[in-house]
């Protein structure tokens, strides 16, 4: 189910409360807030999307060690039980152990 954000409409016009409330899609709109019962709009806000496309896309950033060291970030595999050893970035140990 999406969440919809909300903002309390005020009197005087200024900003009021923002609330996120989980809502199927076929609900109507809260007129009301649930615990006040004050005067409530439905904001409107950038979607969340995901897609086959996004996922793949991240995917393969994350599988290209250099493009992470350029990005600044510091990336561990594991090589062992317990041993993590540094694939890209320069930041921290070589090598990481459990012991």
């Amino acid at each position: 189910m999406p969440i919809y954000a909300y903002e309390v409409i005020t009197k005087d016009g200024s900003p009021g409360e923002i609330f996120e409330v989980m809502q199927k899609i076929g609900d109507e709109p809260l007129t009301k807030h649930p615990e006040t019962g004050e005067p409530v709009r439905r904001r409107i806000s950038a979607p969340n999307v995901t897609t086959q496309y996004t996922d793949r896309a991240t995917n393969n950033m994350l599988k290209d060690n250099k493009r992470l060291e350029q990005l600044g970030f510091t990336k561990y595999e594991r090589v062992g039980k317990g041993v993590m050893e540094r694939k890209a970035g320069k930041a921290g140990p070589k090598v990481i152990g459990a012991d």
